[in-house]
């Protein structure tokens, strides 16, 4: 039996993690290995393709969301590879794309979607390696570089979300945040994470440092090991979380499923289980293997006044419904 459904607040704005269930939004790369084998002429051809054919297809993807009222958007982190090697390729090559690029931010203004990107785990802002450090300033600035040329905000907005990285040193994290350029802090955003920084850990650090969190109720039910989203603690972190955004408004928060209960890490095909903490948050991204049919379920059942948001129960889809596939 389906649990009843509470009074509806406002709608929350579901978010599309950088490709679909289907092969409806997708994205090219290449392998550093494969690059490196090709002469210049080659790594030049090949990479004007890839950069050129990202940038339409994230368009697309923009074209997408808007058709199915989908309003948040996460953007692969693998938009342009190879862009940061010392060959200056790719570096020449966006250069050239550069007056196409705005088109993405006035597109995704026109039609309301927020753009996000989520840099992948090498960037380690609280390493105690000098080299990992310096290299994840220099591909948080290729970013920031990136969403520039788009046009997109220098704001929480457009975020640039990043975990911890090594646990224990908050102090030295939130320090090194402070001395990043603006481009890049004023956009940064810390996660919370199952290992290194829990919640309150991740809080404090964005309390010192002035940045936005983003609260993740999955990770946080993992670390902690509760019995459901409804412990008084995921309430306490949503609103905690909230008062650490410049807008409190632009709060945003991740939300995924369990595949085989709720301290299973990998993520459930859909949502079945929705916070009540969250019902309160507009912006809701949704890290569910059914991706744009996770979202469409949600906005569904959000519609019906007599359907069930908290809680569903249904016949589990076949294992093979929704395969894994990379983020790019």
């Amino acid at each position: 039996m389906n649990d009843a459904p509470p009074a509806r607040a406002d709608v929350p704005v579901f978010g599309l993690v950088c490709v679909t269930a289907s092969d409806a939004v997708r994205f090219k790369t290449v392998t550093r290995t494969n690059y490196l084998k090709l002469d210049e002429a080659a790594r030049y051809e090949k990479l004007d393709f890839l950069y050129r054919e990202n940038t339409r297809r994230l368009l697309g993807a923009l074209e997408f969301c808007n058709a199915r009222g989908i309003r948040l958007y996460r953007m692969t982190s693998q938009l342009f590879p190879m862009s940061d090697l010392e060959d200056g390729i790719g570096a020449r090559v966006l250069a050239e794309l550069a007056p196409e690029l705005p088109e993405v931010g006035r597109r995704a203004a026109a039609y309301g979607i927020r753009v996000v990107v989520h840099p992948d785990q090498f960037v380690v802002l609280s390493s105690d390696s000098e080299t990992v450090y310096e290299n994840s300033v220099l591909i948080l600035a290729q970013h920031a570089r990136n969403l520039d040329l788009m046009e997109l905000p220098r704001s929480p907005w457009s975020m640039l979300l990043l975990h911890g990285g090594k646990g224990g040193r908050g102090e030295v994290l939130a320090r090194r945040i402070a001395t990043l350029p603006p481009e890049i802090r004023s956009r940064l955003a810390l996660e919370n994470d199952e290992h290194a920084y829990g919640a309150q850990a991740i809080l404090d650090v964005c309390r010192a440092a002035s940045v936005p969190m983003v609260f993740d109720a999955h990770h946080h039910v993992i670390k902690e090991k509760l019995l459901n989203y409804e412990d008084e603690s995921v309430e306490r972190f949503t609103r905690a979380a909230r008062d650490t955004w410049p807008n409190p408004d632009d709060q945003l928060v991740h939300l995924s499923n369990g595949k085989e209960g709720i301290l299973d890490r990998r993520h459930s095909d859909l949502i079945d289980t929705f916070p009540t903490a969250f019902l309160k948050v507009k912006w809701v991204e949704i890290e569910a293997k059914g991706k744009e049919d996770a979202i469409a379920d949600l906005q569904a059942r959000f519609a019906d006044p007599h359907a069930p948001i908290l809680t569903v129960r249904r016949v589990p889809p076949p294992e093979a419904a929704y395969p894994d596939k990379e983020e790019v």
